[in-house]
């Protein structure tokens, strides 16, 4: 269980810095700022896709793709529930707020999930070939 938790916030460092620095380049293309609320909700943000997505062990019954849909609306819920709370605590969202909440963790969020989902099932291939190697060399 230890070792699950340094792995989930080593994943999640790594997502949060790859999203910072993309939000900050893109921030100084258009010439526009952000504040100190804008970072919190990409930290949480980042948290909740990476939670997410590192419970796609509880899905090995379905389907990859039933899998990553299952996963991606599951994370825009909890975003949604997040969006409520900030709505509470700062000011309500506006609907072109949602909308454009949605649009920017989406976009992030497909991209670093193929990414994420590439290296689960490069790594369960390896481990299929090391499991074939294996039984190979048992029947001899």
């Amino acid at each position: 269980m230890k070792s699950r938790i340094k792995e989930y916030l080593i994943e999640l460092c790594c997502v949060y810095t790859l999203v910072s620095v993309a939000g900050a380049l893109v921030n100084m293309l258009a010439g526009t700022e952000t504040n100190n609320w804008n970072v919190i909700v990409m930290f949480l943000t980042c948290a909740i896709a990476t939670f997410v997505l590192f419970l796609h062990g509880l899905f090995d019954n379905v389907s990859p793709l039933v899998m990553i849909i299952v996963q991606y609306l599951v994370a825009c819920g909890l975003c949604a529930v997040l969006l409520l709370i900030i709505g509470a605590i700062y000011e309500p969202v506006s609907p072109r707020g949602w909308f454009e909440y949605y649009r920017s963790f989406t976009i992030p969020y497909i991209i670093l999930a193929a990414f994420y989902y590439y290296r689960v099932f490069s790594e369960a291939k390896k481990q299929d070939a090391l499991i074939r190697e294996i039984q190979e060399q048992s029947k001899k």
